[in-house]
């Protein structure tokens, strides 16, 4: 039984892993300047974060139409027996939605097998490889989706931003927020609930929540897999990486770059850890790694709420 595996641009997947596993990407779409990009082949991750920077432009992305998912699903089933695509949260993005409009419009779409990761950037990319990885085993598409979705739960997101002016020229903090938490140097903390992007504290230097990424990661009982990003500090991801070589891994920390699905709003120096555990385990504390506890408490900024980051609606 051939069986392929499909994700989505926003799973941030290094290349030698898309390579070595042939897994398929389907891009979303970035809009900047007045232009539309399709996510890492009209436009790199580093042109995003220079025009975002050196001309301060307001980067937006779009989620890919069915029609892209359908053109690869039908490509891909003149070959393949199935299909287990798996796309970023819904709550997040329409690009969930897309996939399974894209499965209604074909003939075959009893074999295409639409995963919601409730997941975005490694945390998704990990689940992809670990399904590309059962299906060159051997194993049947029915145990590949059971698998995949036991491993959701068992895998978790941390993130730190670097800086608030991008939150802030989003939308997604007023003014005050931003210009207090600049002075003060406030680093936010970052985790995904329920296929949301939730707060979890704040720290006051780069130093403490680079640490405190470290601290989470440490927390977790029978880590199966781990995976840094980084959107333009590949220094601090190798750091960050070595400060994980305590944890036992059956395999290499993987480093790869963030792209615009959350790199637009946490901008450049946005560092993300994603950890999956293995499914017999349980860890130590609750599925944000985190108890709900606030790592610096700061009356005078209120807490940092980010909305939805949905893409827009399809061009």
């Amino acid at each position: 039984m051939s069986i392929k595996v499909v994700t989505d641009s926003t799973a941030d997947l290094p290349e030698e892993l898309v390579r070595e596993h042939d897994i398929k990407i389907v891009p979303a779409y970035v809009l900047v300047g007045g232009k539309t990009y399709r996510d890492g082949i009209d436009i790199s991750q580093d042109e995003i974060y220079r025009r975002m920077v050196e001309m301060e432009q307001t980067v937006t992305t779009s989620q890919p139409p069915p029609s892209d998912f359908a053109e690869v699903f039908r490509s891909l089933l003149k070959d393949a027996d199935h299909i287990i695509s798996i796309q970023v949260t819904s709550k997040l993005s329409g690009i969930y939605a897309s996939a399974l409009s894209a499965k209604d419009m074909l003939e075959e779409g009893s074999r295409i097998h639409v995963v919601d990761s409730q997941l975005t950037s490694m945390g998704m990319g990990m689940l992809a490889v670990m399904a590309a990885r059962l299906a060159e085993a051997g194993d049947t598409i029915e145990n590949i989706v059971n698998e995949v979705k036991l491993a959701i739960t068992n895998t978790n997101i941390w993130a730190t931003f670097d800086t608030l002016k991008y939150l802030h020229r989003g939308g997604r903090i007023g003014k005050a927020k931003a210009l207090v938490g600049s002075m003060l140097n406030i680093k936010p903390l970052l985790t995904m609930r329920n296929g949301e992007i939730m707060p979890i504290g704040v720290a006051r230097t780069r130093n403490r929540a680079i640490e405190r990424l470290v601290e989470l990661a440490s927390s977790i009982s029978g880590v199966h897999d781990m995976a840094v990003v980084h959107s333009t500090s590949p220094d601090e991801a190798l750091n960050l990486k070595n400060r994980l070589s305590h944890i036992s891994l059956p395999g290499p920390v993987s480093i790869s770059r963030l792209g615009p699905a959350l790199g637009v709003h946490g901008g450049p120096g946005t560092l993300l850890l994603a950890v999956r555990k293995k499914a017999e385990e349980i860890s130590k504390t609750t599925r944000s790694g985190i108890s709900d506890r606030k790592l610096f408490n700061l009356p005078s900024l209120p807490e940092i709420k980010l909305p939805k980051l949905r893409f827009a609606s399809p061009l």
